[in-house]
């Protein structure tokens, strides 16, 4: 059995090498004609070829985890094909390679493929994102956000509550144009703190700048409300908000590590905010992995296929229409349970557990069949 699993992992590992590199070379030329753009438009502000290169280079991470489960369908598929046409695999199964057994070998492989997975998705990937887009903000200047208002936070502290508003992070990673909104207990506004810059500090307090703080005095219904304006060169603000909170809100969520996804989800529970959004995305994160699990299970019914009247070509595209329809489903399950309000898990989950099901059912029938 060690030769037959050589054999077979030797095989699989070198076709799913082969299929996820020319994925990512096709990726990489996409983002470089997209680039494109931005070289010729900032020629002035030194973002030129190189820079252009390397800003591409570092998003290969991001595209390996997006491309790694679609990539071990394929090869899975094409090796599982080629030993059944050249009749290898008839040889492999009187040798004592049991159907039970097969599936057992592609597991164990196929979790190999679940911790690289998890570890390019959970460690690599976000570290080359994050100096991806701190490269391309040296030169052409504030880092993209996900919307035009920018980022909005909250946070409780004792009987006050605060509404925060980021617009956008700047090349150097201090917060740009920060608002910070001062409620009392009965929820009416007590300040109002607009400034120019801020940076969060090591202990967790916010470095503000050219700060404008507005107190809004009322003691009563019929007395007049005052405004006071003061103004000061810095601030500081103690704050449970940290840098990656609010790298979330600016960026997209999927970007970021497991743990600070689920840090961030805590916080936005603590402070009464909705989290079924970011909650969706964190399953996600969690079950992606295992899509290799469903992916060489899907694989393997094709190893029990006769190709005597037509090659595998047809048979290899047919794999990655499956594993275009998997990652299809798995972002409409998303939506979905988005609108619905379905429970998190459940929704990222799903996709996964009716394509084991049915490739389980395909598996049952082509081997109780023939």
């Amino acid at each position: 059995m060690k030769t037959i699993r050589r054999l077979i992992y030797g095989e699989v590992l070198k076709s799913v090498a082969f299929v996820a590199l020319g994925f990512l070379c096709l990726f990489f030329f996409f983002d470089f004609v997209d680039e494109l753009q931005s070289v010729t438009k900032s020629n002035m502000l030194g973002y030129g070829l190189p820079q252009a290169i390397l800003y591409i280079t570092l998003l290969v991470p991001s595209h390996l985890y997006e491309l790694l489960p679609i990539a071990v369908l394929i090869g899975t598929i094409f090796v599982m094909a080629r030993l059944a046409q050249s009749s290898e695999y008839t040889i492999l199964r009187t040798s004592g390679l049991g159907p039970w057994r097969a599936l057992r070998t592609l597991l164990v492989l196929g979790l190999g493929f679940v911790m690289l997975t998890f570890a390019v998705g959970d460690y690599l990937a976000p570290f080359s994102d994050r100096t991806a887009t701190l490269v391309k903000a040296r030169y052409l200047g504030l880092l993209p956000t996900s919307g035009l208002t920018g980022a909005w936070l909250r946070e409780k502290a004792d009987d006050k509550s605060y509404a925060v508003n980021v617009l956008s992070m700047a090349r150097d990673g201090s917060l740009m144009s920060p608002r910070i909104l001062e409620f009392d207990a009965k929820g009416f506004l007590v300040s109002q703190t607009n400034a120019e810059s801020a940076r969060i500090e090591s202990d967790g307090t916010w470095l503000l700048r050219n700060v404008e703080r507005q107190h809004y005095d009322s003691k009563g219904l019929d007395s007049k409300a005052q405004i006071r304006t003061v103004g000061e060169t810095e601030m500081r603000w103690p704050s449970t908000l940290t840098h990656e909170m609010v790298s979330v809100a600016l960026l997209r969520p999927d970007r970021m590590a497991t743990i600070d996804l689920f840090t961030y989800i805590r916080h936005l529970s603590a402070n009464g905010q909705k989290t079924q959004r970011y909650e969706i995305d964190f399953w996600r994160k969690v079950f992606y992995p295992l899509s290799c699990l469903v992916m060489v299970v899907l694989a393997l019914p094709f190893a029990y296929l006769h190709f005597r009247q037509s090659g595998i070509t047809t048979y290899v595209f047919i794999g990655v229409l499956i594993g275009i329809s998997f990652f299809l489903l798995n972002n409409v399950f998303g939506y979905i349970g988005n609108l619905r309000t379905w429970s998190p898990w459940i929704t990222a989950a799903a996709p996964g557990m009716i394509y084991s099901v049915m490739s389980l059912c395909a598996f049952g029938w082509l081997v109780l069949r023939r």
